[in-house]
């Protein structure tokens, strides 16, 4: 019985090379193996069939797209109403997201009782609330819209409602008639 228990606890310490040939294997590919990878990875980096990193940062393209404008300048006719936008196209565009769902508190497009208390105010009133926000509407002058477009939204959202706003003058028209 000893026997047996020192033939498997010897088998248990022996490695998995057994032969001189297995020996001779082992070593051979200890070294070969390793040289191959070598080889391999030192063609891969030095291939040129891979865009190096950095090698299209001189290209006019992606010099023109570094220095781009940060931001643009844009002129308007302040003389010519027909180049501002109407108000139906500022109300669409600016205002329209909550006066349509009456989100926030705004009240909707075409709601004559909500717009009512609202238009017992006067005209003046509601575009002093437009041009500087009130509650949760944030201030739109100087905006990407003219204080003229807003006036003209004011209108539109304020007739759309009930009332019966003038169109507002344009701010050249306004000027030559303060001067005469």
């Amino acid at each position: 019985m000893s026997g047996t228990h020192e033939h498997d606890h010897a088998e248990a310490h022996e490695g998995p090379i057994k032969t001189p040939k297995q020996l001779i294997w082992a070593v051979a590919l200890s070294f070969v193996v390793p040289v191959i990878v070598i080889i391999l990875l030192a063609n891969y980096v030095t291939s040129s069939a891979k865009p190096a990193a950095g090698s299209g940062a001189l290209d006019a393209e992606a010099v023109a797209t570094r220095i781009q404008p940060v931001g643009a300048i844009e002129l308007k006719d302040l003389a010519n109403p027909a180049a501002m936008k109407t108000g139906e196209q500022v109300y669409l565009a600016q205002c329209a997201a909550c006066h349509t769902s009456g989100a926030a508190g705004a009240p909707k497009l075409a709601d004559a009782s909500a717009w009512g208390p609202r238009l017992g105010t006067g005209y003046e009133a509601l575009l002093t609330s437009a041009l500087k926000g009130k509650g949760a509407m944030a201030a739109q002058g100087g905006g990407d819209h003219s204080d003229f477009e807003i006036a003209r939204a004011v209108v539109y959202m304020a007739n759309q409602s009930g009332g019966k706003l003038a169109e507002p003058k344009a701010p050249a028209a306004a000027a030559s008639a303060a001067s005469n």
